[in-house]
């Protein structure tokens, strides 16, 4: 198979970005009259910093992966993905950037990209976030193994892991925390029973649960 397969790539990757980015927010602007952004500079060197580096720079190398595929510059194996493992990975990448989508689209109203502090959505719960409290991330990180698939190399997985390592970071220092603050016990119950990034997996342990854990003799 030939380059024409990383131009596949980086025209999904782009198409992603068109679509996660660029038409989601002109629909909520469209719908509310506001964009949806709000980036907070972080302080350098504090964690909601580096998971803004660090998801920016996954994103960023996530496109130039394809893109030297695109040109004839391939993974450290020397050769481009085999078309079974292309095809299969550009069926995940197309499933992901479409779930990035739906999921943006469910929550309506209270989809944002970035946090502002003093702002107080509605507490999205219930569809694709029945499942996983963060089904946007989710979504994205399996288009991006997508991409890694259909133009395999240590580039496209630095890309994702960077990009896991940001998000997780975003979640854990930044959204989390203001979710709790906005939604407080609303939200706590919630991720008890609803997990982080897969289902089931990265409930939060409430103070309920664990003085109850406690009790039983569980560590």
């Amino acid at each position: 198979m030939g380059t024409w397969t990383g131009w596949v790539a980086l025209s999904v990757h782009v198409a992603a970005g068109v679509v996660g980015f660029g038409l989601r927010s002109w629909l909520h602007h469209r719908a509310t009259g506001d964009n949806g952004y709000r980036f907070t500079p972080a302080r350098p060197g504090t964690p909601p910093w580096w998971s803004q580096v660090l998801s920016g720079a996954g994103l960023a190398l996530g496109g130039l992966a394809p893109l030297l595929a695109a040109l004839g510059v391939t993974g450290p194996a020397g050769r481009p993905a085999t078309a079974p493992v292309f095809w299969a990975g550009l069926a995940v990448a197309v499933a992901g950037y479409a779930g990035v989508f739906a999921a943006q689209q469910a929550m309506g109203r209270s989809w944002r990209i970035g946090v502002a502090v003093e702002e107080r959505t509605a507490l999205v719960t219930g569809g694709v976030f029945g499942l996983v409290r963060n089904p946007v991330y989710t979504s994205l990180l399996i288009g991006m193994a997508g991409i890694v698939a259909m133009v395999p190399g240590w580039l496209p997985l630095l890309a994702w892991a960077l990009a896991f390592v940001g998000i997780a970071l975003q979640v854990r220092t930044v959204e989390e925390p203001y979710l709790v603050r906005a939604h407080g016990a609303a939200y706590r119950a919630y991720a008890a029973r609803v997990g982080r990034f897969l289902p089931g997996v990265g409930r939060a342990v409430t103070a309920g649960h664990a003085r109850a854990d406690e009790g039983r003799g569980t560590r």
